[in-house]
């Protein structure tokens, strides 16, 4: 079959099958998005196993806590929610405000992340009375596979047409592209490239931008109890979530306690110049991350660099020799390794930060290990970011967590800064139309000349 004649068949399917999901109560379409959550969570294991197999990237312990942490999460955060039919009467405002589905949802995936991902999007979309069409990475077409299997089995359960969740058989670059163009809205999580293949599809877009989460680190902390969320956060699935911690900037005064806490902590560090150069050129040759060491681990890494690193090491950590720009260790690094940078006063630490976020990761986040509100709010005025993560551990905490109120998700909006739509999590709410009837306000009256221009 023709490629276009596969897209045109796939949306058709789609379509009808959204047309008997606009039908449904929300009752029905919670029962629906329950139980694609509870196939991800009651499979975990082998969809984990799957996933590193299959992706050659992660670490399995790690994905089976993801895929059971974000199923509970998210349906926990959908279930209960009003999202189709009237959502609010104001009367006072004289308004009555109504959800309306988008239609048929593509979403784009990311090899770094092949099962929440997908169940993520499809549940945001089926819980609005959209359909979804999810476009798999080439190195998880297998794993979307599966999905689908173990979705159409709780469909079929619950009588609900099968096609409200499609897959691309294959997922070429020309067949995505294909497929944007032909749905009504579009979640890219992926590549910059792709990212801007959705903004230019014609759709509305829900885009990310890259990751390169800032962890600073303050003079008034337990650092005992910070460095381990930051060690936890940076080594949680080798390296791959893009809200992970990726640097170390720490006051002088405390710099060499804070290292021999992630040295205790499994880490190892250098600040040797020439030995930083190894890890430059291993990490980012030619000055771009290198794709074999996505994902992988510290044994990979230092065989990369051709250092040799004690046994049981669980990251790198490399003093940067400036900030920003002057050094390619700024970066995001997708593996678990970090950069290192020491401050004098907290304006210079969030500088270095700010620095680094316009080299790469501008709108995304920064994580803040910090007990003073003056310097947490300076930071948040001061640094281009959509989150600012306080005291947690940013890589499983910044896409929604029990403990705070960021929308669980597995796509975070980074703004304009980042060339996206959106500067908070996506979520459900991102996933309707709303519709405003609008009646005269009770008790209305224009106000007087001297009321709207006077002081």
């Amino acid at each position: 079959m023709e490629s276009m004649d596969l897209i045109q068949e796939l949306v058709a399917r789609s379509r009808k099958a959204q047309a008997v999901l606009e039908g449904y109560t929300q009752r029905q379409l919670d029962a629906i998005v329950r139980a694609m959550a509870k196939a991800i969570y009651d499979n975990a294991e082998p969809l984990a196993k799957m996933a590193v197999e299959e992706t050659r990237m992660g670490v399995y312990e790690h994905k089976i806590t993801k895929n059971k942490g974000k199923s509970r999460i998210i349906w926990n955060a959908l279930k209960g929610q009003k999202t189709v039919g009237v959502l609010r009467v104001l009367r006072e405002e004289g308004l009555v405000e109504v959800a309306k589905p988008m239609g048929v949802v593509c979403a784009v995936l990311p090899c770094t992340n092949p099962i929440v991902t997908p169940m993520c999007n499809a549940m945001f979309a089926i819980k609005s009375a959209n359909t979804i069409i999810v476009a798999p990475h080439p190195r998880a077409v297998g794993c979307t596979a599966r999905i689908k299997a173990l979705f159409d089995e709780a469909f079929e359960r619950l009588g609900c047409p099968k096609d409200i969740f499609l897959a691309l058989p294959d997922a070429s670059v020309e067949m995505t592209q294909k497929l944007m163009n032909a749905c009504d809205i579009v979640v890219a999580t992926g590549g910059a490239a792709m990212v801007k293949s959705a903004y230019s599809s014609g759709r509305p877009s829900f885009g990310v931008g890259p990751g390169n989460v800032q962890g600073i680190f303050d003079t008034d902390i337990d650092i005992s109890a910070a460095v381990p969320k930051v060690v936890a956060s940076r080594t949680f699935d080798n390296g791959i979530i893009c809200s992970a911690d990726q640097t170390v900037i720490a006051p002088r005064a405390t710099y060499a306690e804070i290292i021999a806490e992630f040295v205790k902590n499994g880490a190892y560090y250098t600040d040797d110049p020439a030995e930083a150069d190894v890890w430059r050129n291993a990490i980012f040759p030619d000055g771009v991350m290198n794709k074999y060491l996505v994902g992988q681990g510290v044994d990979k890494l230092a065989a990369a660099a051709g250092v040799a690193v004690p046994a049981g090491t669980k990251l790198i950590i490399v003093k940067a020799e400036k900030a920003g720009r002057g050094d390619v260790l700024s970066k995001e690094k997708m593996c678990p390794f970090m950069s290192a940078y020491a401050y004098d006063t907290w304006e210079e630490a969030v500088e270095i930060a700010r620095q680094n976020l316009l080299y790469e990761g501008a709108g995304h986040s920064v994580s803040i290990q910090s007990n003073n509100r003056e310097h947490l709010v300076y930071a948040g005025l001061h640094l281009p970011v959509s989150r600012v993560l306080v005291n947690q551990t940013c890589a499983t905490m910044n896409g929604g967590s029990f403990a705070n109120s960021l929308s669980p998700t597995t796509t975070l909006g980074c703004g304009s800064w980042g060339n996206n739509s959106i500067s908070e999590n996506l979520s459900y709410k991102h996933f309707y139309n709303t519709q405003r009837i609008a009646f005269e306000k009770p008790d209305w009256r224009q106000p007087t000349d001297e009321e709207i221009w006077g002081d």
